[in-house]
């Protein structure tokens, strides 16, 4: 609970309305029979008042300032005990837990304010207090940073660049959010209690940037942070989202110019084709896949490769971006000294079987929750193979029973309403598996019982990550890279279960193919669960919990129904915090789509930027407004995220090769116009990709029953191979090795001249921006300075006294006085956080840096 200007004091203080709420505890309790007695003797079930409420009879009032005895001699004196008879051991032991952590409060300088009526059931709340002399010892030994009282003002940067700058700040105006720069000394520095959440809803318009100081004020660095590289993220989508448009227009103008895909439509060519299934198929013509010639150059052409170049240069500079971004940051947050502060025994709060005080755990204790782990993940990644293999085995079937239809529409949409019920179906699994691998990775990072928080979240983040990448892309692997590879010839098809033909590319190629998929899935996740599950999911739960709280919780008084409710009693009722981890991994499979397959659809960039727009809002209403406000957390970074960035940016540059040599027909057309065509042109490439097959060397029963199109005997396939004529009939032919060492050699090019260009870029660009290092130099001059002072003054002080000895005076030296001083100067110390006070003295100005 924060506090209000607009709100009554007395929802958000103490009962003296003086002391500010900064924190709450909550506990819960088991409904019993009871009896009310005033009896001090008997059971006491919760303690009623520690005189912030008055109970009738009673006469105590809160100080502000007590000390643990006194709050203690306070809570005896105006109480009501409630005789719960037989206590339950379980219960009694909660109840010891709880006063032995009150009573550590209470030592340790926090003052507590209970509720006034006693609780037999559901939830009571404790309010706690942070006087300014316990923030302010916890600031010294959480080395927190005060501005000192000298400050370098930086000279304006003149030319050319500093024209730029005034103007790039000019245009970016209108999308910068107000927010009041407030520099007070008071605890809300520490505690970030400044803002309440009314307030953050004031920064709630669409199209400013994120108040990403005001986040960290609220809610601490590490969800600061991650708001931040959303908005980085989001705001470097831009450029690629309008590269992509570019690239996919130049398809669009280039689609009725395009050879290759003439050819196919032009039903002069006369291209017979080989049956798609055994038996129930007929020859078909390649003219009637026009249409899917035409849509593959939408997204196969020669700017598809300088697009993959420029998103694998484009994720080095994004990670270069975020690092600078990170930085300025760190240096602005106070972030810079921040040390690792937890130990061995801050174990995760899952972790009840093990406690901190019990005998270290060796290798053999860890050992089967190890293999428990392997076996597992191994197990469902052979589950997640499994589904695959399930959708396959459909895609197949179905098109084979849709070939021996009757319809001649039916048999006509064969393929895209194979691939399009699909797609849709490997979303539906992917969802689901997703939500049961999530589980899963909590279960078995819970078994390694990992020494502290990080060690648990950093292990539960490698698990969750290889679960749901393995889930998310293993069906476009297959499309890209191994559908059709394995199919066979006509003549000698690859069966499974004796009886199906593996499935084969379209004539188009595999990359449109690929781009549906894509497209359907990223689409999918991105609407469903990105955006209606984190909308949807958090009310579900908080209805079904006030719905079961309701089922097992006592009729209430009238009295406690007029009773208005308090902020605690709202902020309860959200959903509780359960981590960035789910945030982070909705991103980080974005960026996934964005980088590892953006050769084979362009417009992923465009999408995604589309759907961050949205989820940088729905993210702000859910931490807002949905969630319960989760503790301040201090981190230097986004931790093992950006490893695991980092490593999908060069893993794109690999993926994106292969899917430019091996999916698209990009290389086979080079090497076709630069190798084979007698004109230098892409004229006769179709008749160049397509072998012969004689019909006469069908295997039995395999052969088209009967046949309307064409009595010939020689049809065409797809596929480098050698005529039925040669002598090495149906061997692959010396073109396809030539394609194949051409798509080797771009494969290595292609991986060297991204990752130059990358390194370049990494070189290029400084980590730490220009203004931030000049800033730190200052600052080590000034610190520099104010030793160097400090030790001036001890050696004329050591020199004053040996005076004093010497000449045997009575009274001290006087210390020299500086130069343009009217008097004696006062000793000067070094900056700390003592020798600010809250309020300073009247007439006193004293300058800040905001830090």
């Amino acid at each position: 609970p924060l506090d209000s200007p607009q709100g009554s004091r007395s929802g958000l203080y103490f009962g003296d309305g003086k002391r500010k709420v900064d924190y709450v505890l909550v506990y819960h309790y088991r409904r019993r029979r009871a009896s009310l007695r005033g009896s001090p003797g008997h059971h006491r079930l919760s303690i009623i008042s520690n005189g912030s409420f008055p109970v009738s009879g009673g006469g105590g009032g809160g100080g502000a300032k007590k000390d643990a005895q006194d709050v203690r001699v306070e809570q005896q004196q105006d109480v009501a005990v409630v005789d719960v008879g037989a206590a339950d051991p379980a219960e009694e032991e909660k109840l010891q837990i709880r006063e032995e952590f009150e009573a550590n409060l209470a030592d340790a300088g926090l003052e507590i304010e209970r509720d006034k009526e006693h609780k037999v059931h559901g939830v009571g709340f404790v309010r706690l207090h942070a006087p300014w002399q316990v923030l302010s010892r916890e600031a010294e030994f959480l080395k927190i940073k005060l501005p000192t009282k000298k400050s370098y003002e930086l000279k304006e940067v003149k030319g050319f660049s500093g024209k730029m700058n005034a103007m790039w700040r000019k245009l970016n105006q209108p999308f910068q959010p107000k927010v009041p720069q407030m520099l007070s000394q008071s605890r809300t520095k520490f505690l970030s209690h400044s803002f309440s959440r009314d307030k953050l809803h004031l920064y709630g318009a669409f199209y400013k940037y994120q108040p990403i100081d005001l986040i960290r004020k609220y809610f601490g660095e590490k969800i600061g942070l991650y708001f931040a590289w959303l908005g980085v993220y989001t705001q470097l989508l831009i450029p690629a989202s309008l590269v992509g448009i570019i690239v996919f227009f130049y398809g669009c103008a280039t689609v009725d110019t395009n050879v290759p895909s003439l050819e196919m439509c032009d039903e002069r060519q006369n291209f017979t084709m080989c049956p798609l299934c055994d038996g129930a198929c007929d020859y078909w013509h390649l003219s009637t896949a026009c249409s899917t010639a035409r849509a593959s150059h939408l997204f196969d052409n020669p700017a598809t490769v300088f697009f993959a170049i420029f998103m694998s240069l484009w994720a080095a500079m994004f990670m270069e971006h975020w690092k600078r971004r990170q930085m300025s940051l760190t240096y602005s947050w106070d972030l810079s000294g921040l040390e690792d502060e937890e130990v061995s025994g801050a174990v995760h709060q899952s972790l009840n079987f093990f406690q901190p005080g019990q005998e270290k755990l060796t290798w053999r204790d860890r050992l089967p929750g190890y293999i428990i782990n392997i076996s597992s993940i191994l197990f469902m990644f052979s589950l997640t193979f499994s589904a695959v293999f399930g959708v396959i085995i459909y895609r197949i079937t179905t098109s084979a029973l849709m070939a021996m239809s009757t319809d001649p529409e039916t048999k006509s949409n064969v393929r895209v309403t194979v691939t399009a019920t699909a797609v849709i179906i490997n979303l539906v699994v992917i969802l689901i598996l997703d939500e049961i691998y999530g589980a899963v990775a909590v279960w078995l990072t819970e078994l390694e019982i990992p020494k502290t928080e990080t060690e648990f979240e950093e292990r539960l983040i490698l698990k969750a990550f290889l679960l749901k990448f393995m889930n998310a892309y293993a069906p476009i692997f297959y499309v890209a890279f191994f559908k059709g590879r394995f199919a066979g010839r006509p003549g000698d098809y690859v069966y499974i279960f004796n009886g199906f033909r593996m499935e084969e590319c379209a004539p188009g190629g595999c990359l449109i193919e690929l781009c549906i998929q894509l497209s359907i899935i990223m689409l999918g996740k991105q609407l469903i669960q990105n955006n209606i599950f984190e909308i949807g999911i958090p009310k579900l739960k908080k209805l079904y919990r006030t719905l079961k709280e309701k089922g097992a919780a006592p009729e209430e008084s009238d009295d406690q129904l007029a009773k208005t409710p308090q902020q605690w009693d709202l902020d309860y009722d959200l959903e509780p915090f359960e981590g960035l981890t789910p945030e982070y991994m909705e991103m980080i499979i974005q960026f996934g789509f964005v980088s590892l397959f953006v050769a084979s659809f362009p417009l992923a960039p465009l999408f995604a930027l589309l759907n961050n727009v949205i989820e940088i809002r729905l993210d702000a209403k859910k931490f807002v407004t949905e969630l319960r406000r989760p503790n301040a957390v201090r981190a230097r970074d986004i931790g093992i995220w950006y490893n695991i960035l980092s490593g999908m940016g060069k893993f794109s540059v690999i993926i994106n090769a292969f899917v430019i040599s091996f999916t698209s027909d990009f290389i086979p057309r080079l090497v076709y116009q630069y190798m084979y065509s007698e004109t230098g042109t892409m004229y006769g490439f179709i008749d160049h990709t397509l072998s012969y097959f004689n019909v006469t060397n069908f295997k039995p029963g395999t052969a088209p029953i009967s046949s309307q199109l064409s009595s010939s005997l020689l049809q065409r396939y797809k596929d480098y191979r050698e005529p039925p004529w040669s002598p090495l009939a149906y061997q692959f032919s010396k073109q396809y090795w030539a394609v194949l060492a051409a798509r080797l050699a771009f494969i290595i090019l292609f991986q060297n001249l991204v990752m130059l260009l990358s390194t370049l870029v990494d070189w290029v660009i400084p980590d730490v921006p220009k203004d931030i290092s000049e800033q730190l130099k200052k600052e080590k001059t000034l610190l520099v300075d104010v030793f160097l002072r400090e030790e001036k003054d001890k050696l004329q002080l050591i020199q004053s006294l040996f005076l004093k000895d010497k000449d045997g005076a009575s009274t001290p030296a006087a210390l020299p006085a500086q130069e343009g001083e009217a008097g004696p100067r006062a000793r000067c110390r070094a900056a700390s956080f003592s020798q600010f006070t809250r309020q300073p003295s009247p007439g006193q100005t004293v300058k800040h840096t905001e830090v």
